[in-house]
C-alpha cells in the first residue's frame, strides 16, 4: 500500500513538472498562428487543384494542365490537407523547429518558394 502511494506521488510530481516545463515553452502567439495556418489549409486544401491546372497548363499548355494538372493537384491537395491536420493537432508544440510550416509554401494562395 505505501509503495503505491509513493508511485503515485512521483507520477504526479513528474506530471505537473512536465506540464510546468511545456507551458513555459508554449509561444502563445506562434501556437495560435500554427492551428490558425492549420484550418486555414485545411479548408482551403482543395484550391490547389484549379492552382495545378492553372501553372501546368502555363508552362506545359491547355491539354497536360486539365490531365497531370489536376492529378498534381489532388495530389498536392491531399497533401496540404494531411500535413495541415497535422498542425492542427500538434498547435501547442514547437515541432518543427520554432513552429515553422509542414509544407511550403505556407498557404495555398502563397506563390511557390
Amino acid at each position: 500500500m505505501r509503495t503505491r502511494r509513493v508511485v503515485t506521488f512521483l507520477a504526479c510530481l513528474l506530471l505537473i513538472g512536465t506540464s510546468a516545463e511545456a507551458a513555459t515553452q508554449l509561444q502563445s502567439d506562434n501556437a495560435l498562428h500554427k492551428f490558425t495556418r492549420g484550418g486555414v489549409n485545411v479548408i482551403t486544401g482543395w484550391v490547389e487543384v484549379p492552382k495545378q491546372i492553372r501553372e501546368t497548363s502555363r508552362l506545359q499548355g491547355a491539354g497536360s494542365g486539365w490531365t497531370w494538372g489536376v492529378l498534381r493537384g489532388l495530389g498536392h491537395g491531399f497533401v496540404r490537407t494531411a500535413a495541415d491536420f497535422y498542425e492542427i493537432v500538434t498547435f501547442p508544440f514547437p515541432a518543427p523547429t520554432n513552429y515553422a510550416p509542414v509544407i511550403q509554401p505556407e498557404f495555398v494562395f502563397d506563390s511557390d518558394v
